[in-house]
């Protein structure tokens, strides 16, 4: 047992475990996993407000309307490909993760049974069994090698296989939010060329917070007002430091 514990108590183990896997199966934006909505919406808000920056710097520029229309449409392109291939390159990074814990506990299971029960005990004590029912659940647990291990790596581990969605679905989620937030500012700059991009930008965050909210769970109009408040305060500093910095013609 010290050779697979290094010492530890089994308690102290499982600490070190839950920890590993959340490292394992960390998102930039949380433990859970991105997924394809969200990422979608959030590219969705992120075209938007830069569409937004690059409007007020070319009108602070004094570029063309032409000129202007060209910058943040090839903007938008590169963002694209970049919003995408990053979120494939994310969800790749996580899986490749996920599968070196999988076969970690694989071989833990396979070299280290007398461990492994152990740390089912303790982890099964802890949600409030006792004997003889305790010794009845690990011995059939103990017996099936594949649920074994999706109870320990979701037990000791914490991570959930269910929940991770493929990489290209997750790109694919991506690459839908950045086209719907592009053709919303194209709409709208055809509606209004001189002001079309003060429509687009609040009304694509606007849509994009309040779907995010609903798959999170969490109150829209309070995720709705920060997200704008956000907006108008990043639109005001650029203006304010486009202003600033760069000479009147």
């Amino acid at each position: 047992m010290g050779s697979h514990f290094k010492g530890s108590s089994v308690l102290e183990h499982l600490k070190a475990a839950r920890l590993k896997g959340h490292l394992a199966s960390k998102e930039p934006h949380g433990i859970e996993a991105q997924g394809h909505l969200i990422g979608g919406a959030d590219a969705a808000r992120e075209v938007a407000m830069i569409s937004l920056i690059l409007w007020i710097v070319a009108t602070s520029l004094h570029l063309p309307l032409v000129s202007s229309y060209y910058l943040i449409g090839l903007v938008l392109a590169g963002l694209f490909f970049w919003k995408v291939g990053r979120s494939a390159s994310l969800g790749w990074s996580r899986l490749e993760r996920i599968n070196r814990l999988i076969d970690d506990e694989r071989n833990e299971i396979e070299t280290n049974r007398d461990e492994e029960k152990s740390e089912l005990t303790e982890m099964y004590q802890a949600k409030g069994f006792s004997e003889p029912l305790l010794s009845k659940v690990i011995d059939v647990l103990m017996a099936d090698d594949n649920k074994l291990l999706g109870i320990m790596l979701e037990e000791e581990l914490g991570v959930s296989l269910e929940s991770y969605e493929h990489p290209l679905k997750q790109a694919l989620g991506t690459a839908i939010g950045v086209f719907l937030a592009s053709s919303i500012l194209v709409a709208s700059l055809l509606l209004f060329p001189t002001g079309g991009v003060f429509i687009a930008t609040p009304f694509t965050i606007l849509i994009a917070s309040t779907f995010m909210a609903k798959i999170e769970q969490i109150r829209p109009l309070h995720s709705t007002i920060w997200n704008l408040a956000i907006t108008f305060l990043a639109a005001a500093a650029t203006y304010f430091l486009s202003n600033l910095f760069i000479p009147p013609k």
